[in-house]
């Protein structure tokens, strides 16, 4: 007897969850470049850009001041960070620029005369009010058009609010400047 009158509130927190709307999803954008550069090659491959772990989730995440990283509640990234920040950079070389960049893998019969590899050691939205974005990127060349060369990088741009949407503004900005960073490496 004691069986039928608990299950119902057994129940509650499952019926709750299943009528709540979806969790809201930010998506990684970029403002307009200001300024567009003549690169060195016509053609550029982005390769898939390598993230850490806790960047590579569908979580958007904030760390505290202690170091621990936990969700934004009630926030995803709209599409997988990875892919997210691979064609952000392919789109920003592409209008900076002018040359036909494409994210991998590389869409035309003829290869692209260079490519970049972007691996990124940090890629973190802090409480104290500063999205950092770390790492590494190579500029590789098939054809040897270009000097091959590993440069690193650090960028940290300010976080107006600890929130999802704050949290995305600042991926898209330090996104962008990596990829007029490496627009600048690649100039004629």
């Amino acid at each position: 007897m004691r069986f039928k009158t608990t299950l119902p509130l057994l129940l509650l927190p499952m019926l709750a969850a299943a009528c709540s709307g979806p969790e809201p999803r930010y998506r990684m954008d970029s403002a307009p470049p200001a300024a567009s550069m003549r690169l060195a090659v016509g053609t550029l491959e982005v390769r898939e850009v390598s993230l850490p772990a806790y960047a590579d989730a569908s979580e958007i995440l904030l760390e505290d001041a202690s170091g621990a990283m936990t969700q934004v509640e009630d926030a995803l990234w709209a599409d997988d960070p990875r892919r997210a920040m691979t064609q952000t950079l392919a789109e920003r070389l592409g209008v900076i620029s002018g040359a036909t960049v494409a994210a991998e893998p590389w869409p035309l019969e003829e290869p692209a005369q260079a490519a970049v590899h972007v691996r990124v050691s940090e890629a973190v939205a802090s409480a104290s009010g500063s999205f950092r974005l770390k790492g590494q990127y190579a500029l590789s060349s098939y054809d040897r058009v270009i000097r091959e060369r590993v440069s690193r990088f650090e960028i940290t741009v300010p976080l107006q609010a600890a929130s999802a949407g704050a949290i995305a503004d600042a991926a898209g900005r330090a996104t962008a400047q990596l990829a007029d960073r490496i627009a600048s490496d690649l100039a004629r």
